[in-house]
């Protein structure tokens, strides 16, 4: 455009007829976005950008914005309501299961379980792949009911949905790799060794409501792929979500008994967890109903349980002076802000350093102010509400605590939001240190701390002495930094110059340690063996006449 040489009618051309003219040159030797991965088809996106794909399926969520969703079919206790955290509008309702029906559940899946073993991990692996494309048969239902019943909005819900199926597609090729034929282990000649892997018997799912379709289906997935039954339950604030994904789970073949769901709140994963017929319990939520699944395990007779527990983090992000302001405010703002805070991997501690913290601060404080803070449903929210009023509540009074404690607090403004809805205003809070927060503060409240030159190392040890391990973010230029953190730090999951949310399947395994977690990661190659149990086989050959490939001279 500087080159006056150059005519303006050349600049001007009409770009859509000068593509349309050319001969179509695409790089075979480059995948397709569903192609990426070797061994499964990744799950498919939505553009929301596109007019073409945002305005149908913007269509398809006002036709289903009325609709009643029903869980726990076929049970017969307490019904109650399922409400909008953003409107408290009705959603669906649920019936919650009876002691006997429990103890019912129990029993058909403890007789179920074998046959489901039997089948082995290639026919498990095709019921699993199945489902996948059922719940992207289903996209609409799902992402409606993500943002009526969890308070997600639109981009969040897609997400969510993607990784469901993630997990269901990961698992299966996990199943078919692992679970379909014996694994010859070496030996002396004369000799066959052979390794097998099945299901420990029944696993109980407890899903948390932050990822109520992820999580829930992540973990029944990978035990149901292992071979064993499983008794899902789902968080009590989001049981329509759970119902919808088993109901797609039984219609793509998976048995009845094999994978069962029953809603309620914390009495029915005591019932589950105190029965000696459970043989492993998958949990995700915090670290003191971790504790306490651990130690009723523990006080049962008969087997020895499995615990697979994923647990609260105080999440640290360190931002040098090296690090580039505009990436730290887009990472900082999506890690602090996006699902209202209500990710177990969301940023809950910023630390910056003493020589860049004012300016940085400014920046992130500039794209603070400018989130919208709305209706989830409404594409233009950036911030949706938290999900009920006890959590609310927990978040108010904390921020408050922190105001009359003389610190500096930074708090939105939620105009015309009174009364309506779960919300809490975003909120930046200055801090000392992390050594001054005793405990994890789900929602949309970021913490900040100075450090001076030189003292990453004393931040890397008070975020450890957190004793939670679950995620750390660093921004940095400088490679010796980035060893430093990564050689020092407790943490199942550390992300460098990105953000520290949305771990993707198979690609970030996800999962803390220390008050964080059990282990192994989610999405990862060691998790579901966990699930398994192995046994081997020894044959003397020679009782058949010896190795006969041995006498043949192979």
């Amino acid at each position: 455009m500087a080159d006056a040489d150059i005519p303006a009618s050349q600049l001007t051309r009409d770009p859509v007829s000068e593509l349309a003219a050319l001969t179509l040159k695409r790089n075979p030797g480059i995948p397709l976005p569903a192609d990426i991965y070797p061994n499964r088809r990744n799950s498919a996106g939505v553009d929301l950008a596109d007019p073409l794909v945002r305005e149908p399926l913007l269509a398809k969520l006002a036709e289903l914005e009325s609709r009643e969703w029903q869980a726990g079919a076929g049970l017969s206790g307490k019904s109650e309501t399922i409400t909008s955290p953003q409107d408290c509008v009705l959603v669906g309702h649920v019936t919650l299961p009876t002691a006997a029906q429990i103890d019912a559940a129990l029993a058909r899946a403890t007789a179920a379980q074998p046959a489901w073993d039997t089948l082995g991990g290639e026919k498990r692996a095709e019921l699993l792949l199945r489902t996948a494309d059922l719940f992207e048969a289903h996209t609409g239902e799902f992402l409606s009911l993500c943002i009526r019943e969890a308070g997600k909005t639109l981009p969040d819900a897609v997400l969510e949905l993607r990784e469901a199926v993630d997990f269901l597609r990961y698992y299966a090729c996990e199943a078919q790799k692992l679970f379909a034929a014996p694994m010859p282990l070496p030996g002396p000649t004369g000799e066959r060794n052979l390794l097998r892997l099945h299901g420990r018997g029944v696993f109980a799912t407890i899903a948390p409501w932050n990822f109520p379709l992820a999580i829930f289906i992540g973990m029944a997935s990978a035990a149901l792929a292992a071979g064993n039954s499983v008794i899902s339950k789902p968080a009590e604030q989001t049981p329509l979500i759970a119902a919808l994904a088993v109901r797609l789970c039984h219609e793509a073949g998976i048995p009845a008994d094999v994978l069962q769901i029953l809603p309620g709140a914390g009495e029915v994963g005591a019932a589950l967890t105190g029965d000696p017929r459970i043989a492993g319990v998958a949990f995700t939520g915090s670290t003191a109903t971790a504790h306490a699944i651990n130690r009723t395990l523990a006080a049962r007779p008969g087997r020895i349980a499995t615990l697979i527990a994923e647990t609260g983090g105080q999440n640290a992000m360190i931002v040098d002076s090296s690090a580039l302001p505009e990436q730290v405010t887009r990472d900082v703002v999506s890690g602090a802000f996006q699902s209202a805070g209500q990710r177990c991997s969301a940023l809950r501690v910023l630390y910056l350093q003493e020589e860049v913290a004012d300016t940085m601060l400014a920046m992130i404080r500039g794209a603070f102010e400018a989130l919208v803070v709305g209706d989830p449903a409404d594409l233009a929210t950036d911030v949706g509400p938290v999900i009920d009023a006890e959590a609310k509540s927990a978040l108010d009074a904390h921020i408050a605590a922190m105001r009359a404690g003389g610190r500096m607090v930074w708090q939105r403004d939620l105009p015309n939001m009174e009364g309506v809805g779960t919300y809490v205003a975003p909120t930046i809070i200055e801090i000392d240190s992390i050594c001054n927060l005793d405990a994890e503060h789900f929602g949309p409240v970021l913490h900040v701390a100075r450090f001076p030159s030189g003292g990453i190392t004393q931040v890397v040890d008070d975020i450890n002495a957190s004793g939670f391990g679950l995620t750390l973010g660093l921004h940095s230029r400088i490679e010796a930094v980035h060893r430093l953190v990564e050689a020092r730090a407790r943490v199942g999951n550390l992300y460098i110059n990105r953000n520290q949310i949305g771990a993707v399947v198979g690609s970030q395994p996800f999962g803390g340690e220390g008050l964080s977690g059990t282990g192994p990661k989610a999405g990862g190659p060691h998790y579901i063996t966990r699930f398994a149990t192995e046994r081997v086989t020894s044959v003397d050959m020679t009782a058949a006449g010896g190795n006969a490939s041995l006498l043949a001279g192979g």
